[in-house]
């Protein structure tokens, strides 16, 4: 019954629930972390971008955005990334401080519960222009580091002279990185609110 279900729902919402399935796939093949495994949740999660592309265009194209998928959409992403960083964040191979990595997280957790909230009253929020750019750094961040990392994984089984300080150079820029991703992923979120207040405010003290 459930499967008729899925069947049941137009393409982008199957590609949205999709990519929660390949997030899962993803968390499996991280933690595993032998350099087959991370090729392949490096392959998981370019498709699972490539689905988040389709589904959104796909939508806009054939006239099939509903609420559903606009509620449904950024909570996968949601998903998928958080899943990436708390993953990445445990690698060696990386620098991510956790209290960057709890920025982007707990940003994700304010901005699902303030669109739940305005859910139960009838409203849809959207996905904002910088949320989108902030989606987008992310994923731009997770798939540049990740394959960095396999590369310098080859490198250092290839017995490269150069593997050592590749590694320790591919750190130094993870570190940075994630500064810039958890400064923008707080100034979304930031935003988000400014926009989104007298929405999110009950009705008596929104006049």
């Amino acid at each position: 019954m459930s499967f008729g279900w899925f069947l049941g729902l137009n393409l982008p919402n199957q590609l949205t629930l999709l990519r929660m399935v390949m997030a899962g796939f993803f968390v499996v093949l991280m933690a595993l972390d032998t350099l087959s495994t991370l090729t392949a949740a490096y392959i998981v999660f370019t498709a699972a971008v490539i689905t988040d592309y389709y589904d959104g265009k796909i939508a806009r194209e054939r006239n099939l955005i509903t609420k559903f998928g606009k509620l449904l959409d950024p909570v996968a992403d949601k998903i998928l990334l958080s899943a990436a960083f708390i993953m990445l964040m445990a690698m060696p191979d990386l620098e991510l401080p956790a209290w960057a990595v709890i920025i982007v997280i707990a940003r994700e957790f304010m901005v699902t519960g303030a669109r739940s909230f305005a859910a139960s009253e009838g409203i849809v929020i959207q996905a904002s222009e910088s949320g989108k750019n902030k989606t987008a750094l992310q994923m731009v961040y997770v798939f540049a580091f990740l394959l960095l990392v396999v590369v310098g994984r080859v490198l250092t089984h290839g017995g490269f002279e150069f593997a050592d300080l590749y590694r320790e150079l591919v750190r130094l820029a993870s570190f940075w990185g994630i500064m810039i991703v958890a400064l923008y992923t707080l100034y979304s979120g930031v935003h988000f609110l400014w926009v989104n207040w007298r929405q999110l405010l009950p009705d008596h003290q929104a006049e």
